[in-house]
Formats: structure tokens, sequence, C-alpha cells
């Protein structure tokens, strides 16, 4: 059987790791052209009910805690004059220790045999043969044929239309990447408004969140809840006028926070944040399924990244305790994936509202508190 896994994010790779480990083989086929072909995000926090569960079936924990960010769980929620709410320190030893996605990747990457992932083939059709098979064609004119096809290939997934219907929408938030480095000796002020792990700077509609990296640097997302008009409305081909038009929606905050946008040493790059239904879902269809980004968009704050892994080692887990009947092995699969899927994204867009509703940044020290060490992941 030709298992073909679209997509070499970290769902896809947890999958073809935990079949290798089960003794099956599967290909990773992916658009980019090496593993080094773009950056691959910040810090991720990983849970120990989902991302940790899915390395220890990978094999793969131990070499996950010796990636583990030291302080990288520290946080604080400041108001927009730069004052301290809250603060809570972080030493990598409480349930959801921070490690850099690149890193992730690598070990799984590493540990897949030699072959398993296809560079540079992005996914450009697919077509139905009958009896569960499907022929995959690619951008360098290559083709497939899948006995099992699976969507590991995000938000705008080309699998996901095989399955159901749904498109990610708008949610009326816009993150917007900066990077600053050398921070403890260029960008001292902003250095120390971070601290060690995470910054949550925020007001009604809008925020200022950053995370401190390894080596002094500050990854941060802006957000802000703006209309699609509006963003489409800023020339991000000129840095400098894009800056400005961004921080001029931050009048009269601590230049420390405002830094984090002026003074960056990367230019602004939009994020708009798109959704999938929160009870996304779909019929079975014979010879194909998804995971990730693909089957549950949701909010950005920490759950996506642990979902498609623990997906990825429940859909090996599954294929490999029903190897004669992959039909039932994805109803199972499937059954567990909506039923997780649909609290984690309600979840998740209720803790993005709280980061940037009406009542913010109050409502996310309520949260922190109430829940004491449980709060929001920091996958920014």
């Amino acid at each position: 059987m030709h298992i073909a896994i679209i997509g070499a994010g970290l769902g896809g790779l947890m999958l073809a790791r935990v079949l290798h480990v089960q003794g099956i083989a599967a290909t990773v086929y992916e658009a980019d052209a090496s593993p080094q072909a773009r950056r691959q995000g910040g810090l991720l926090d990983i849970h120990e009910e989902s991302g940790q569960q899915a390395l220890r079936a990978a094999g793969l924990h131990d070499a996950f805690r010796a990636l583990i960010h030291a302080g990288g769980e520290a946080s604080r929620v400041l108001d927009l004059h730069g004052t301290v709410l809250l603060e809570e320190g972080g030493d990598g030893t409480a349930g959801r220790p921070e490690v850099a996605r690149g890193e992730l990747r690598r070990i799984l990457l590493d540990a897949l045999p030699d072959g398993c992932v296809r560079w540079g083939h992005k996914l450009t059709s697919v077509a139905t043969m009958g009896g569960g098979q499907h022929m995959l064609s690619f951008a360098n004119g290559a083709t497939a044929t899948s006995n099992l096809l699976v969507g590991a290939d995000g938000a705008w997934s080309r699998v996901r239309p095989l399955l159901s219907s749904a498109q990610p929408g708008y949610s009326g938030i816009v993150f917007i990447e900066t990077y600053l480095f050398d921070s403890d000796r260029r960008h001292l002020a902003s250095a120390q408004a971070v601290g060690a792990g995470a910054l949550f700077a925020l007001a009604p509609g809008k925020g200022i969140l950053a995370h401190r990296e390894a080596d002094g640097v500050l990854h941060a997302y802006v957000a802000l809840s703006k209309p699609e008009e509006w963003l489409a409305g800023i020339d991000f081909a000129d840095p400098a006028a894009a800056r400005a038009c961004i921080a001029a929606q931050f009048s009269g905050w601590a230049p420390a926070l405002t830094a984090l946008i002026t003074d960056a040493d990367t230019p602004p790059v939009p994020r708009p944040v798109h959704l999938l239904p929160v009870d996304h879902r779909w019929q079975r269809v014979s010879g194909v399924t998804l995971l990730g980004d693909a089957a549950h968009l949701m909010a950005p704050v920490g759950e996506g990244a642990n979902l498609a892994m623990l997906d990825g080692a429940e859909l090996a887990q599954a294929l490999a305790t029903q190897p004669g009947d992959v039909d039932a092995a994805l109803l199972a699969y499937e059954a567990a994936l909506f039923a997780r899927s649909s609290v984690a994204a309600a979840e998740s867009k209720r803790i993005l509202h709280l980061c940037v509703g009406d009542e913010a940044p109050h409502s996310l020290v309520r949260f922190f508190a109430g829940i004491q060490d449980e709060g929001p992941a920091r996958e920014v």
C-alpha cells in the first residue's frame, strides 16, 4: 500500500515517523525545495497531553527534552503603558516546555529513512480513481498513485476539497510578524520589556505579543482587529511605510513596546488569522483523510502544532492496529479527531478574544489567574 502524505510540517512528519516505528512505509511530498527553504517560525510550547504524547509514540521524547529553551515558559502581561499586570516564571520543568519549531522539525526529519520526504513536490491536482486510490500530480511533472492520501498540507489544503467544501474564513484579526536581533545589546529597552519568556501587551482591539528566543532574538507579532480592506491598503513592499502605518495604531503606548514595530530588523510580514468552522468535519471518503490545520485550522494560541502532532501519531497507530481495514482505521481516527478538535477550536477562539477583546488586558490576567499554570500556550 502506498501511503502519500502531503506536507512536511510537524503533523505530516509525525505521521511518517510513527508509521516507520510501526514498520509501515510512507512517502511525504513537500512543496518546499529543501528543509532550509524557509523560516520555520519561533518557539512552541509542547503540551504533555498532546504534543509530548505524540513524541513518546515516535520514540523522540528524550530528543525533544534536549531541545527545551530554558526559561521560555516565563510570561508577563502588560498594559499599553508597560505596567506589569501579571508575571510568571518558567524553568522548563512544567507541563508545557518551549522548543524551537525548526529544531523540533529537524529531529523528526532526522528520524525518517532516506528518501521518505520528496522535496520540491508541490501538489497541483488529485484525481479519484476508485477503490480508495488517487492519482497525484505535482508541479514538477511527477505523478504518484496513493492507496491512502493524507492531507497534512495546512490551511489552504489541496486535499481537503476531496472531503469537505469548507474554506478558511478571515477572523477579523491580523498578526504582523517582526524580529529584533541581538536585543540585549541593540534593543535593551524592548528586551527588558519582553523579559525571559513571553510578553502579552494588550488593549481592546490590539496587542503586541513577543517571545525571547535564543541568542537575544525577540520574535514579535502585532495583533490588530481590522477588516481585510485595511490590511490591503498597506504597502508591505515598502517596509518603512508599513512599519509607520502599523505603529500609528499604537499611539500613546510605551516606547519599549512600540520599538518592537519601529525598530524591527526584518520587514513586517502580515499573517491574517483564518479559521475553519469550529465543528468542521466530513463524511468518510475511501482512501483519504486530513490532519492538522488542513482538518481543524484554529486561532494561533498554542494548540495547532500540538494537535497536528497528536493527529499524526493517532492516525499511524490506528492504521497499525487495523492493517487490513484502512477505512475502519480512518473512521476510528476521525471520530476522535472531530471530538477533540471542536473543543480545542472553540477554546482557542475564546482565548484569542481574551487577548484583543473589549476587556483586554484584564481578561487575560483573569484567565491566567483562574487556571494558574494552565494559561494559553505561547505559540507566538
